[in-house]
């Protein structure tokens, strides 16, 4: 056997493995490809770190249940991470869509550091205002400097 033909075989086979029994697969080729692609872009809640086509996980296999019966039902990718994100919140899924929320969990550290870095340079700069010395006081550090040459 060559190591095409081998890495078809395997790679027929984990397609396989997502449905535990063969009734779980949508009749539709083209639904159930729909479907495994909707799989690797959402999160297993239970594992947080896997999609639910890898995960074993109880919560996981009814989200590909849940995932095939909004397919099956003829809704495009779009609504189906809708309806996703409505039921179980924006973390299950791996890209979540840019809304207000979600931006400011981005922008708000960075605008904290710039709110930081603003007051650092404030304090420098007043701290670099030292006061002047008059001539007397002048006159007395080079003596003393010169006191302390010899």
């Amino acid at each position: 056997m060559t190591a095409a033909r081998l890495g078809a075989v395997l790679g027929a086979a984990l397609c396989l493995a997502a449905a535990a029994e063969p009734a779980d697969r949508l009749a539709d080729p083209g639904q159930e490809t729909r479907a495994r692609a909707l799989f690797r872009e959402t999160r297993c809640l239970v594992c947080q770190g896997e999609s639910i086509d890898d995960s074993e996980a109880d919560l996981a296999r009814d989200l590909r249940q849940a995932v095939r019966a909004q397919v099956a039902t003829g809704r495009n990718d779009a609504q189906v991470r809708t309806y996703l994100a409505a039921r179980y919140g924006e973390f299950v899924l791996f890209r979540p869509p840019l809304t207000f929320s979600n931006a400011a969990l981005w922008a708000i550290p960075f605008g904290v550091a710039a709110l930081g870095m603003g007051i650092l340079v404030l304090r420098g700069r007043r701290r670099g205002d030292s006061p002047t010395l008059s001539d007397a006081e002048e006159a007395r550090i080079a003596a003393l400097a010169g006191d302390e040459s010899l």
